[in-house]
């Protein structure tokens, strides 16, 4: 972590442009029904409150694609920060048009304004030199807290970065302490799960984590692409041919690096994709024609989790089945059980992942559950994420 954050700099008094990620689910009425996101940015938030700060918040929300459409507006948005903070959130009713300018210019210190949606202009996400200016015009200072966004070389992710010193919050500073020391200094053993639908969506993370873990646990609809390159029927599940050869390629590669590379044994399927299709457990070389793989059976969980209670570092990304239906949760919800207990530096990589720990109740007893489940993805894959490259160095 090289980069400066907002407790290197003197921002006493100062109006700051922060750009957070309230990109939460709604419900039709417009209730927020999930406000993890709106509660990791309110450290930020409140220390430059603390400061006497005057602060401009930014954020995404769905993809309106370039134009105003209101079931895609922040305003309940404003209401849940109003309501955490106990503190009038006064929200604006463009981006940087007349009324978000005039009442950027009138805010005093230590209030609190929210732009609406910054995807409501294309130029957002074309990073469009003109916008970043005008966007950057507001304050004297530039905060990313938006981890979910870091992956993206936007207007309010980097092009701001060019005309204000920029700064990172503290959700930033702590993904990137938990995530960059799982990679450069993990405690051993080290393993890694990896879940999800594809393997295509994952073969930079498992060709990257290969060099740097103990074990690789696969599981999810990716492991029958793995069952397949090993000349294995799969039936209906979800299978990619034309990355077989990369399955095959990576558990070469798990042999020569001297990784215990670990697939489902047995798998539970079903005829239907519906919650109350008829299932069955079978080994993971005898899924029937006509049948689909959507989670792994109670062998496999054995398995996974004796491996798990002696490690002493885990990163997980995506889900080991199909966890929103209640009967193929159960390898999702034993493998999350079994990261709550053991004494292990636990790190959940966003998304999926994150929603199915939310789900079984587990959140409060892992170490670290990342806000981006993208971002997290091609930060474990070594690539360099442009919100977070713009920012000052040390």
């Amino acid at each position: 972590m090289n980069k400066k954050t907002i407790k290197d700099i003197d921002l006493k008094n100062k109006k700051v442009l922060v750009r957070c990620d309230f990109n939460v689910p709604m419900d039709e009425e417009k209730n927020i029904t999930d406000n993890t996101r709106i509660v990791a940015a309110l450290p930020t938030i409140k220390y430059l409150l603390e400061n006497n700060c005057a602060i401009i918040l930014c954020s995404h929300l769905g993809r309106p694609k370039g134009e105003f459409k209101p079931e895609f507006s922040l305003k309940p948005v404003a209401k849940e920060i109003s309501r955490l903070l106990n503190k009038e959130v006064i929200m604006a009713e463009d981006v940087v048009g007349e009324d978000a300018k005039s009442k950027a210019e009138n805010l005093q210190l230590g209030q609190i304004m929210l732009l609406e949606n910054v995807r409501f202009h294309k130029e957002e996400t074309e990073n469009e030199q003109e916008f970043s200016k005008q966007l950057a015009s507001m304050a004297e200072i530039y905060v990313n807290d938006a981890f979910g966004a870091a992956h993206r070389a936007h207007s309010s992710t980097t092009g701001v970065a060019e005309y204000l010193p920029a700064l990172s919050g503290f959700l930033i500073e702590k993904e990137l302490q938990f995530l960059g020391n799982a990679i450069s200094n993990p405690e051993r053993p080290f393993v890694a799960i990896l879940g999800g639908a594809k393997v295509s969506d994952k073969i930079g993370v498992i060709d990257s984590l290969l060099d740097k873990v103990d074990t690789l646990i696969i599981g999810g609809g990716m492991a029958y692409t793995f069952f397949k390159a090993q000349g294995y029927n799969v039936g209906n599940s979800i299978c990619e041919i034309d990355k077989l050869d990369l399955a095959k390629e990576a558990m070469k590669k798990a042999e020569q690096k001297g990784v215990k590379l670990l697939l489902p044994v047995d798998t539970r399927i079903g005829k239907e994709f519906k919650p109350d299709t008829e299932s069955k457990t079978v080994s993971w070389t005898e899924i029937p024609d006509e049948w689909e793989g959507f989670d792994i059976g109670e062998k496999t969980i054995e398995i996974f989790s004796n491996e798990l209670k002696n490690a002493k570092t885990v990163i997980w990304n995506g889900p080991l089945g199909l966890f929103e239906f209640e009967q193929f949760a159960k390898g999702t919800n034993a493998i999350a059980k079994v990261l709550s207990e053991i004494d292990a530096t636990t790190i959940i990589g966003g998304g999926d992942s994150a929603a199915a720990v939310k789900k079984a109740g587990l959140e409060n007893k892992m170490t670290h559950i990342s806000t981006g489940g993208g971002a997290s993805l091609e930060f474990l894959e070594g690539k360099k994420l442009p919100g977070i490259e713009c920012l000052l160095n040390k």
